[in-house]
């Protein structure tokens, strides 16, 4: 390794802060070859979330990608983990939550703006520079390239762990043809520790390190379709996302990064009210959540994910709104959310709305979710009613 090298990727690490990241590392650009094992058994159990590059070879051969690639720069961009003076979700003006990765400024807008900064830096100092950028979506796996380019450890909960910025952290590469130096990996490790397989919700966290995204609240937030009563419960009052596994994990205590300014969150708009979610429109919503990485799907998930979070609350004032949705929207999925939630609340408007839309429904899964309901709460009325004649209380599920 000439001295050239050696000190262009210590000057780059340098300048790390003035270019806006707050970590960069280096990673050879040899195959992954045992990533590529986990990911082939990873598709065989059926734990893909769909959302990733279906070719194995594209996600663990940088060369399929690159020209003859001699190094690949993992970049970190820390993010907040706390909101300021937060609003209250109290009864009457109930409150849902996105995911700190959605707090600010699009992730990938930012993190595609850092390596372009890097990439200028680079191109001042090596005219002859050739690189290949990407961010999430692109074919390989940002946590593969940021452990072997020394930036963290892989955790349990299949997030890196940087020593000092622990998992609130972005990550992205660009693989280039410089012959730089590899970093070393991280040594640290989660130890004995398994909080976040233990907080799970959906028990999605099957081992160390091993998730099953087809379970994990965090895909199943950002789903289109209806979701079951099982998913439904444990989403909370989540709109997109899920953190439970990072807000346990010891190594994120007491950390909070604030510093860079496009990704402070708005509290009314990552704690925003439920009901109003329920009618807002294309424009409104594009005008609200546009900006930020949870609008890539759309609004209906997150319309969707506020009547599950009504229905969880038990907002018993949310009960008009919910109904107009039953009646009223045209989106079969969003009708037989609203019943689901109208049954969780139950009462005898409730029913009734319920009873008037199983004449009128169309469709057969939305159909079939208010039969289902209205079974419920009929459960849900017995339960209470031997309740009254033997004294005792019924348990309500989780």
């Amino acid at each position: 390794m000439t001295d050239r090298w050696t000190r262009l990727k210590q000057e780059m690490k340098e300048a790390a802060p003035s270019l806006g990241i707050d970590k960069i590392g280096v990673a050879s650009a040899d195959p992954f070859t045992s990533l590529k094992q986990v990911l082939i058994r990873h598709r065989e159990l059926g734990r893909e979330s769909g959302f990733e590059e279906p070719d194995l070879d594209k996600r663990t051969n940088p060369a399929l990608l690159f020209e003859d690639p001699q190094s690949i720069i993992a970049i970190a961009v820390a993010y907040p983990a706390k909101l300021q003076n937060p609003p209250k979700s109290e009864p009457g003006a109930r409150r849902g939550i996105l995911s700190r990765s959605a707090w600010g400024e699009d992730y990938h807008k930012v993190l595609r703006d850092r390596l372009a900064r890097l990439e200028a830096w680079l191109r001042e100092r090596v005219p002859e520079l050739c690189v290949e950028s990407m961010v999430d979506t692109g074919a390989l796996s940002d946590r593969a390239v940021a452990e072997r380019a020394g930036l963290g450890w892989s955790a349990k909960n299949c997030a890196i762990i940087s020593p000092e910025l622990g998992s609130w952290i972005y990550l992205g590469e660009m693989i280039t043809n410089l012959p730089l130096e590899p970093d070393e990996p991280v040594t640290e490790g989660c130890g004995s520790c398994t909080k976040c397989i233990d907080a799970c919700p959906t028990d999605a966290l099957v081992g160390p390190g091993q998730l099953n995204s087809s379970r994990c609240i965090s895909f199943v937030t950002q789903s289109k379709g209806m979701l079951t009563d099982e998913f439904m419960r444990k989403i909370g009052n989540r709109l997109y996302g899920c953190d439970t596994c990072q807000t346990v994990c010891p190594e994120n205590r007491g950390k909070n990064w604030t510093h860079q300014s496009e990704l402070q969150p708005d509290p009314e708009v990552v704690k925003p009210l439920l009901v109003p979610l329920l009618t807002i429109g294309n424009k409104a919503f594009k005008e609200r959540y546009g900006h930020t990485s949870s609008a890539w799907r759309g609004k209906k998930p997150i319309q969707r994910n506020a009547v599950i979070a009504l229905g969880n609350f038990k907002e018993a004032s949310a009960v008009p709104d919910l109904i107009a949705v039953l009646e009223k929207d045209e989106r079969p999925v969003l009708r037989g959310t609203a019943a689901w939630a109208l049954s969780r609340i139950g009462g005898e408007r409730a029913e009734e709305a319920l009873r008037a839309a199983a004449g009128k429904e169309t469709d057969e899964e939305a159909l079939a979710a208010i039969a289902s309901a209205i079974e419920r709460i009929g459960m849900a009325e017995g339960e209470g009613r031997n309740r009254a004649e033997t004294g005792g209380e019924a348990a309500d599920s989780p």
